[in-house]
């Protein structure tokens, strides 16, 4: 069940995903820049942990060639109840995110966004590849392959030195 089907894609670089207003976003404009994808929730108990740390890693980093990609998902006891727009709204607003809020996607079941599918299979976590919360992490390298997955009690600060390592800074 927690498994995830294989994926013919080799790179987050072929990924078309959607913007808050649904408009398409090809990911290939983020090839040679090291990713930090995370599912987001503006009602979660680990938000402002994490919001806070994401919009301090994109400050210390974005010039590096550091972009995050925060995807709103309600699966995980409706702690993303709004719009997309209310989701980057509320994250802008409240953590001066500055980075791309997209459009809300499902991570896990027969209806789970596609880049997500890819990022499971890529890395799997502990006990299948089933996301098992908000703000789990993945970090993904220049060419757009999956160096590592976090989970939600993994802060973002705590894989600072593999963010660092994957822009060639250790």
């Amino acid at each position: 069940m927690g498994s995830s089907p294989s994926v013919p894609e080799k790179s987050i670089h072929e990924f078309t995903v959607k913007d808050n207003r649904g408009q398409d976003v090809n990911l290939g404009i983020y090839k040679g820049k090291v990713l930090l994808v995370v599912n987001v929730a503006s009602k979660c108990g680990f938000t402002d942990s994490n919001y806070t740390q994401l919009t301090d890693l994109y400050k210390n980093y974005k010039d590096k060639g550091l972009e995050i990609l925060a995807f709103p998902c309600n699966q995980f006891l409706n702690q993303e109840p709004g719009t997309s727009e209310d989701a980057q709204n509320f994250a802008c607003t409240m953590y001066k995110a500055d980075y791309p809020i997209f459009h809300k996607v499902r991570v896990n079941g027969p209806n789970a966004a596609p880049v997500y599918k890819f990022l499971k299979a890529s890395k799997p976590g502990f006990l299948g590849n089933r996301i098992k919360w908000n703000f789990t992490k993945f970090l993904v390298d220049k060419d757009g392959h999956v160096l590592g997955r976090y989970s939600t009690i993994t802060a973002p600060m705590a894989i600072e030195a593999d963010i660092k390592k994957a822009l060639g800074e250790m």
